[in-house]
């Protein structure tokens, strides 16, 4: 697959839906919502609101097919497919490979009593067993790790140092910080910064517009969260996923990684399952009443790219919900989703 063929005429009930869920205040903050289907565009809506670049504050912008968005968390399921890449080349080690072995600047943390069981295995899947909370402390918070890290003068020292707080591969930690390992492992193993390989390995076969990663005050990406994509190639990214890593006749991703990232690893927190940088789970149609498996990729604010293989479908959803509580973001996503788009496929 692919092509992004024209735009089919936009589905009427959706249109429908989404304007009396504006009107009814139970969707707020919908900057762009796509939907593909058998690898056509089926529904596009752009909105206008506030928006920031990863807490830079942007003002009133008028969304559009051109104009850059926030992926925020999302940006780890782009990487954990970046990493596929590079593991195919021979740019980066394999899953199982020793987590320590590959950080040699470290010597004195890679001595200390347990380091070695941690694999590359346990970052894809977020299973290190490190001390790590980003969700229970509120980001800005310095004792947020996520702030933290982007705090500390070494951010890969910070997220490798923490303290070990159970058995590697049992428990899921939602961790930003392992996905800064990934990345590093990249920009390591390829001789390019984590964007620059980023776009000549999957931005430009997929034939992405202009992209953006935001980084840090040390000139570090944000791997897990500064991507800042057009909506149409956020969309492209599922699409990709949906078949199995090719684009028009290319195998950009290898089809052996796609399926091991998006195969449960571990279960999440959120009631799902989590893989290698990917999320799964099932969603119940009530009427009629059937389960319908789906992939896909969750971000601050109301980010959500899920893939639904049995319905041949994707959607990608932009919103502005940043400063929400998270409950409020996720079923601000979940109604877009299951109240508006998916009664038109299912």
């Amino acid at each position: 697959m692919h092509r992004h063929a024209v735009a089919q005429p936009a589905l009427p009930d959706i249109d429908r839906r989404l304007e009396q869920a504006e009107q009814a205040g139970t969707v707020s903050g919908l900057h762009a919502l796509l939907v593909s289907q058998r690898g056509k565009l089926a529904f596009a809506h752009y909105g206008r609101g506030e928006d920031e670049s990863w807490g830079r504050p942007l003002g009133t912008v008028a969304f559009a097919p051109d104009v850059l968005h926030d992926l925020r968390s999302v940006s780890k399921s782009v990487v954990g497919l970046v990493y596929g890449i590079a593991l195919a080349a021979g740019k980066v080690p394999p899953p199982e490979a020793r987590l320590y072995d590959q950080f040699p600047e470290y010597p004195d943390l890679a001595k200390q009593p347990g380091r070695d069981r941690l694999t590359i295995h346990h970052v894809l899947s977020m299973t290190l067993g490190l001390a790590w909370d980003e969700l229970t402390i509120p980001y800005g918070d310095p004792r947020n790790s996520e702030n933290a890290m982007e705090l500390a003068l070494d951010r890969y020292r910070y997220i490798l140092e923490r303290p070990i707080a159970g058995e590697p591969g049992v428990k899921w930690t939602y961790c930003g910080g392992a996905t800064a390992l990934l990345g590093r492992l990249i920009a390591k193993g390829t001789g390019q910064a984590l964007h620059d390989y980023s776009r000549r390995a999957l931005f430009d076969p997929l034939g992405f517009g202009p992209s953006e990663w935001t980084t840090g005050t040390d000139g570090e990406p944000h791997a897990a969260s500064g991507l800042r994509l057009r909506p149409p190639d956020m969309l492209k990214v599922g699409e990709l996923v949906l078949a199995g890593g090719a684009w028009n006749g290319r195998q950009v991703v290898p089809s052996d990684w796609v399926k091991r990232a998006t195969t449960p690893v571990v279960a999440n927190v959120f009631g799902g399952s989590y893989g290698y940088q990917w999320y799964m789970g099932d969603f119940i149609a009530v009427t009629p009443p059937r389960s319908f498996h789906w992939v896909g990729g969750i971000g601050l604010g109301g980010q959500r790219l899920v893939v639904y293989p049995a319905l041949d479908l994707v959607v990608a959803l932009n919103c502005g919900s940043y400063r929400e509580p998270g409950a409020e973001q996720s079923r601000i996503a979940r109604a877009v989703i299951s109240e508006i788009v998916l009664p038109s496929f299912v």
